[in-house]
């Protein structure tokens, strides 16, 4: 075979200068892309790039309810402890009621194509078809802490884990540890959750569970939305049209608060029984003055967590796993000492 130099010689001068640009291209590319000994990338700028790691979208409802804060401090700390698995986009609402900027948050994860999305939807119905969406996408979608409908999931034909508590028995410890401080026949007032949320129903369910068990009247069910505020407008009126009521059982702890605001302006709140859902931190603080009774702890901390995990095993697996239930506890003066 002729040498590269040789062939060089017998090429005419005014050829030679791209035959020579020719040899280097062949060469270049080949010396570049080879690793050292060891299996390690060169440097330079022909080293080949890790792949990326998956990107978990987490959205949220409301950031200004502690629970979600919580939720959301939660995540961040395991994605800290997990930083070369995977990274976090978290995103919440204004409000509970903002079920539309929720869906325009969806759509933006969408977009920016993300690996998975971790949602706890504001509204059971309305957030399924945007969640569609995303499955068509080919995105992971796992649905946290208030189920997705499932007659919508069904009409929608989709199918997307869910990984929260059982809200019906968790509201039913807080009723029953009520109602056993009460006689059978007293009156308690159910203080609701957005009526378009599948916990909100749950917990709801839970309460008259307790009460209907006890012997205890409901002598009224009406939704505050979840609010602090609308919360102590009800509660007010409610206890205005019944001055002999005895205990209010409310779907989440921002309500609570609402309602012991309203039971301290009547003068009521060492005399009317209040129990809470959530556990935030201003609640256990009125638990241990004794202007609370009780709430519950779903582990806000945890509920994103276990979302992501199951995002992550879908993505690497391609799995679909099954709902998965997680804890709820009851939190009292005695664990609170």
């Amino acid at each position: 075979m002729i040498g590269s130099e040789r062939i060089i010689k017998l090429i005419p001068v005014k050829n030679k200068l791209l035959m020579l640009i020719w040899f280097a291209m062949l060469i270049v590319p080949v010396t570049g892309c080879n690793p050292p000994k060891g299996g390690q990338p060169a440097g330079g700028k022909n080293q080949v790039a890790a792949p990326a790691r998956p990107v978990i979208a987490l959205v949220m409802k409301s950031l200004a309810n502690e629970f979600f804060k919580t939720m959301e401090d939660g995540a961040k700390a395991h994605q800290a402890l997990n930083s070369d698995e995977y990274q976090l986009l978290a995103n919440g609402i204004k409000d509970e009621q903002d079920v539309s900027r929720q869906i325009d948050l969806v759509e933006q994860m969408i977009a920016r194509r993300v690996s998975a999305i971790v949602i706890a939807p504001a509204d059971s119905k309305a957030l399924v078809p945007v969640c569609k969406k995303a499955l068509d996408a080919g995105i992971a979608v796992v649905n946290i802490d208030n189920r997705l409908d499932a007659v919508v999931k069904q009409d929608q034909g989709v199918s997307i884990p869910f990984v929260g508590p059982d809200n019906r028995k968790g509201a039913a410890l807080a009723g029953e540890y009520l109602a056993r401080r009460l006689n059978p026949g007293d009156k308690v007032a159910i203080i609701e959750g957005a009526p378009n949320a599948f916990n909100a129903v749950q917990r709801k369910h839970g309460f008259e569970d307790a009460a209907s068990g006890r012997g205890l009247k409901v002598a009224v069910s009406q939704s505050a939305n979840w609010e602090m505020d609308k919360a102590n407008q009800v509660v007010s009126a409610v206890i205005t049209e019944h001055p002999d009521l005895k205990g209010i059982l409310c779907a989440n702890d921002n309500m609570a608060l609402g309602a012991v605001a309203a039971l301290r302006s009547a003068g009521k709140d060492k005399s009317v029984l209040v129990a809470g859902f959530d556990n935030i931190s201003a609640v256990q603080a009125l638990i241990k003055e004794g202007r609370i009774l009780c709430t519950v702890d779903q582990h806000a901390d945890l509920l994103a967590v276990h979302g992501i995990e199951y995002a992550l095993r879908m993505i690497k697996s391609r799995e679909q796993p099954t709902d998965q239930e997680t804890r709820v506890d009851l939190i009292t003066i005695e664990n609170l000492k």
